[in-house]
């Protein structure tokens, strides 16, 4: 392996490891820039090791083992392990300093039980606005960088990074302690955990910039701590109606991409490769949070048209009256440019072209949506639809210049070239 290539197969993982290091050493720590020091220490580790040691059989325990080592290490400088032995000492022996068996694990717990849930937790503040507690979470924990979280945003990229670092400087300002609130003050968090959540699954089902489709490691992660947070808080109808648009979500992934990643569009798909049991239970959790009353919460609404898709056999079959009627409720309780649009595309399904496309004009000319390559590939599609196929041409081509996902950008290019004059 050369070091161009080592290099690159370390950023790969590290992108995907670095949240769940950052989580044990913030837990150990109780200090959020002293967790990040430590797993940069960690990472410059491996840059030094790996080349001359070769890549560990199983790189990931390697990065969290050594992340363990600087946090206990870290905690005997300070001489914290000496003079709170009761309150460090189970960390201790939880990270392998001074191993007593399961009972130290038991007392260790709270009442999350999970590393990365619970920094998501804790780094969801009230003492932050609402954007800032999702945009430092995601940058820190959901293994997203600033471009990626500016997307989901809708905002600049510069934006986004001043908010991260305002939100940083708050914390610290004010000595918020970085722990993890317990059972009784979750719900005061919960709404920006579940947007932290809903934004990684998204990110990972369609990837903002890079070679592939999707980023699927990052959808599990998502839907790991989705079914976490529902055994935690399972009278939460928003818990389970996101749990429910992840588990319908992520059905439909084995048949999103060819054996080459080349993407298959909803229309296209082998329903036959569908997870059954994965539609299933996303079913079951949409059904739980309705009748516990959340059936007009955003994310009941957004499993509901998920669910649509899920039991329609064929895509000539979907029921694109009932989606669009959705999209209206959601509308009425999200208002959002981004529903607007995919309300405007089940229009488009349900009465035609003509009439959804005066819905896209008013979203391009509103300028919400200015740089947002789906409003341009949605705008394509209908001109072609209506056989305007230069207007279409010009769509398409201009809604690939903008995305950052090859994969994206290859398939609107050659959308863009069927529509191209002769």
């Amino acid at each position: 392996m050369t070091a161009d290539d080592l290099h690159r197969r370390l950023d790969a993982l590290w992108r995907m490891e670095s949240p769940k290091l950052l989580a044990r050493l913030a837990r150990i720590t109780g200090n959020l820039d002293t967790a990040e020091e430590l797993a940069q220490d960690v990472l410059v580790a491996a840059l030094e090791r790996w080349p001359r040691d070769g890549v560990p059989d199983n790189p990931a325990a390697w990065l969290m083992q050594a992340a363990k080592h600087r946090g206990i290490d870290h905690l005997r400088q300070r001489r914290l392990h000496a003079r709170k032995q009761d309150e460090f000492g189970i960390e201790l022996t939880l990270h392998g300093a001074d191993m007593q068996g399961d009972e130290a694990e038991r007392r260790a717990e709270d009442d999350i039980g999970d590393d990365l849930l619970r920094l998501v937790f804790a780094s969801c503040h009230p003492v932050l606005p609402m954007e800032s507690r999702v945009a430092l979470t995601l940058r820190l924990l959901g293994g997203l960088t600033t471009a990626e979280i500016a997307r989901a945003f809708l905002q600049q990229e510069a934006t986004v990074a001043q908010r991260i670092v305002r939100a940083k400087r708050t914390l610290a300002e004010k000595q918020v302690a970085f722990d993890v609130p317990r059972k009784a003050a979750l719900p005061a968090r919960l709404d920006a955990v579940l947007e932290v959540v809903y934004l990684v699954f998204n990110e990972g089902y369609a990837a903002t910039s890079g070679d592939d489709w999707m980023r699927p490691a990052l959808c599990e992660e998502a839907l790991r701590l989705g079914r976490v947070l529902a055994g935690l808080l399972p009278a939460q109808p928003d818990v389970l109606g996101l749990l429910a648009l992840m588990e319908l979500q992520a059905a439909r992934m084995p048949a999103r991409t060819r054996a080459d990643g080349t993407p298959v569009l909803l229309a296209d798909q082998d329903r036959a490769r569908w997870d059954r049991l994965q539609l299933q239970r996303g079913l079951q959790a949409l059904a739980a949070a309705q009748r516990l009353g959340g059936a007009e919460g955003p994310y009941v609404l957004q499993a509901a048209l998920a669910a649509c898709h899920a039991r329609a056999r064929r895509f000539e079959e979907t029921d694109w009256a009932g989606i669009a009627a959705l999209y209206a409720r959601l509308l009425r309780v999200q208002p959002s440019p981004v529903v607007a649009l995919n309300h405007a595309v089940a229009v488009s399904r349900a009465q035609g072209a003509a009439t959804a496309l005066p819905l896209v004009e008013a979203l391009a000319a509103d300028g919400a949506l200015r740089g947002y390559p789906p409003l341009h590939a949605v705008r394509g599609d209908l001109l072609e639809s209506l056989g305007r196929r230069d207007e279409a041409h010009a769509e398409f081509t201009r809604a690939a210049a903008l995305t950052g996902n090859a994969r994206e950008r290859a398939v609107l290019l050659a959308r863009a070239e069927g529509c191209a004059p002769p």
